[in-house]
């Protein structure tokens, strides 16, 4: 018992400090959850469901002194729970075939693909032949082709000819899953049309959400009339959420430089604008003495603040990262209201539990992540800046060090989610970010609040020209800095986990009280030994044959120049390489299909007389790939279109004396991927 005893007052001495590890717990639910080769049944689900609040009564009953005991395993059976019930919650149907023909729907949303064309997303589809319980609730369709026959605003019923077809699946075994990502989008189909899209009907008042969606889109338009050029187009993206605007040169400058996070409205963009409106509402109360003797000044500011802070998340389109800014925000001005320190672990443990219960699947979105690292690592280090007495900057530093110290600990903090991700190091990113970021604050955003406040009174665009110098000092500092010898260093992707032991490594160094936080720093070691150590596969197949890359001395060898783009460009950015589809194509490597996986001959057929010369093949080759559904005699390892359904994606690892195949599906059977 000694030991039992001993772990029970380690515990009892954290006591006041538990709170953050909540949604740590929670989240550890729901990552077992998306971590599961099967859904879990209704039995495991009730069973877990009734030991949560059986588990909050013992708690209770036992007391303090035992209860974390018992609430951490329900709030991570609470996880499982939760992110099972929003997974069928969001259910609906997937297409299940490949389709070509009349799309009919209404515009939810208009933005920009990676290939820059225009994309519209559907809802109340209609599609040629397919029955309403088998239709798509949503569908994304990308605009190719000579359009302007209409101007796409939400809400407009709209019909176009085009192809279809399921979202797609990992592109290798462990890699990111669009389908699971679409299934939470409540996206059943994305495609594209070369035809023009015609309008069925007007765009209607709607729901809510379109009517503040059609303003949306109009102001973007207003910003980018009164700013014309990349300065508007920029302007756009910060006040409305709005990037159909943006070259492809300017996103990929901002995303070289790490400054692309100016672009998603976030905690930065929610922080700078409640923030200006906190302190000037506060200020302007402050220089009336009737209002400041007699009126809480600082409640009525941060009840303003938390105002623009809604009215900014809708016009901003409502996406999940700004939900969730709001939802920090909010906790912490209600915070301010109640008299509480605003900005403490406790507040974004809040903050985190909010938007996992609302939306448990974001846990796994690097977003999430990011945010919540950068939130939690600036939150403890400012925490431990105050309570350090030995040395104050003087006044006229503290702001130049603020931004310093917050760009260098959130730049640290993010860095390895983002590689991770992203599969790059943004070497100059600090830099940028500290000529950036001050202008941002200082100007860009104020000028921003200032124009929202003139545009009823039509004087918005001189108050948006105001906006230009900073925005266009912002994008010249994204260009040169990108434009650096070594702006980026590629990384190879980490194994599965890589994330989750430095995640946990560095919630107990900062949550943990007293000098075992140190331990913290073992995990985190660990992870990036681990990361260090990362093994691509040798052989990768894509889940319609079609691509083949092999890995080489001098990185990996792809089996064509061009066609599925998407997948070539993510096997080579998870291998660290940084190298173009052409040119890992020029690598010497195949010859007519053929090239040699640890001693085996391995034979990569498509095209014309593909099953003849895969039959021909297979009396010589160890394995055999073939981009159709033909079947082949002979005493090879055959990898045709079908076995590809079934697998998905395939890496090859060459293991003793036989060829072991990973699928990127092997054995799932999630909602998702059925």
């Amino acid at each position: 018992m000694a030991p039992l005893r001993w772990i029970v007052d380690v515990v009892e001495a954290q006591r006041g400090h538990l709170f953050p590890w909540a949604p740590v717990a929670l989240g550890l639910g729901i990552a077992v959850y998306f971590a599961l080769t099967a859904e879990p049944g209704r039995v495991l689900l009730a069973g877990c469901g009734a030991a949560c609040p059986s588990a909050c009564v013992a708690a209770w009953w036992l007391g303090p002194r035992w209860s974390p005991f018992l609430l951490v395993p329900a709030l991570v059976l609470a996880g499982l729970c939760l992110g099972a019930l929003r997974a069928h919650v969001v259910a609906g149907p997937v297409l299940g075939f490949r389709y070509y023909g009349a799309v009919e729907g209404r515009i939810v949303n208009i933005d920009r693909s990676a290939s820059d064309a225009v994309r519209l997303t559907l809802d109340r589809v209609v599609l040629e032949r397919t029955a309403p319980n088998r239709t798509p609730h949503r569908v994304r369709v990308s605009l190719h082709g000579t359009q302007g026959w209409i101007d796409p605003v939400p809400g407009l019923r709209v019909m176009m000819t085009a192809h279809l077809s399921p979202p797609s699946g990992p592109t290798e075994p462990g890699g990111f899953d669009f389908r699971r990502m679409a299934w939470f989008d409540r996206l059943g189909a994305v495609g594209y049309t070369r035809t023009p899209v015609l309008a069925v009907a007007p765009a209607r008042e709607g729901a809510a959400g379109l009517r503040v969606h059609r303003l949306r889109m109009a102001m973007s338009a207003a910003v980018q009339a009164a700013l014309p050029g990349e300065a508007g187009a920029f302007a756009a993206a910060l006040t409305t959420g709005d990037r159909s605007g943006m070259s492809r040169d300017t996103l990929e400058a901002l995303r070289a430089s790490n400054l692309a996070h100016l672009l998603a409205i976030s905690g930065l963009h929610m922080g700078l604008l409640t923030g200006f409106v906190f302190a000037a509402l506060r200020l302007a109360m402050a220089l009336a003495p009737y209002a400041a003797l007699r009126w809480p000044v600082k409640k009525l500011a941060a009840a303003g603040a938390l105002a623009a802070g809604v009215f900014y998340y809708l016009l901003s389109g409502g996406n999940v990262a700004t939900e969730r800014a709001l939802i920090m925000i909010s906790v912490m001005l209600a915070a301010v209201m109640l008299d509480r320190r605003a900005i403490t672990l406790r507040s974004v443990a809040i903050a985190a539990l909010i938007v996992l219960c609302l939306r448990p699947e974001t846990l796994l979105e690097p977003g999430f992540q990011m945010s919540f690292a950068a939130t939690t690592a600036l939150v403890a280090v400012f925490g431990a800046l105050r309570e350090m007495r030995r040395w104050t900057p003087p006044r006229w530093a503290r702001p130049a060090l603020a931004v310093f110290v917050s760009s260098a600990v959130a730049g640290l903090a993010t860095a390895p989610v983002a590689a991770a991700h992203f599969n790059r190091l943004s070497d100059y990113g600090l830099i940028a970010n500290l000529l950036a970021v001050p202008v941002m604050g200082t100007l860009v955003m104020p000028v921003a609040v200032l124009a929202a406040v003139c545009w009823p009174l039509g004087l918005a665009p001189l108050a948006l020209r105001l906006m230009q110098p900073g925005l266009d000092w912002i994008l010249g500092v994204a260009h040169r800095v990108s434009d650096w010898p070594g702006a980026t260093t590629p990384v190879v992707s980490p194994g599965p986990w890589v994330l989750p032991v430095l995640a946990l490594g560095a919630l107990w160094l900062i949550l943990w009280q007293g000098r075992a936080r140190l331990a913290g720093l073992v995990p985190m070691a660990v992870a990036f030994i681990l990361w260090s150590q990362a093994d691509r596969p040798p052989l990768l197949i894509s889940d319609t044959g079609g691509l083949v890359g092999v890995m080489t001395d001098t990185g990996r060898a792809l089996s064509k120049p061009r066609g599925e783009g998407f997948v070539a460009l993510s096997w080579l950015e998870n291998d660290g390489d940084a190298a173009a589809q052409e040119d890992a194509f020029a690598r010497p490597a195949m010859e007519a299909g053929l090239f040699d996986l640890d001693g085996r001959t391995v034979l990569h057929v498509t095209g014309r007389d593909a099953a003849a010369r895969a039959d021909a093949g297979c009396r010589t080759a160890s394995l055999v790939i073939l981009s159709t559904e033909d079947e082949v005699a002979g005493p090879c390892i055959l990898i045709n279109e079908k076995r590809l359904r079934e697998t998905g994606a395939l890496a090859v690892y060459p293991d003793g004396g036989v060829l072991r195949l990973v699928g990127a599906q092997d054995g799932a059977r999630r909602l998702w991927s059925q």
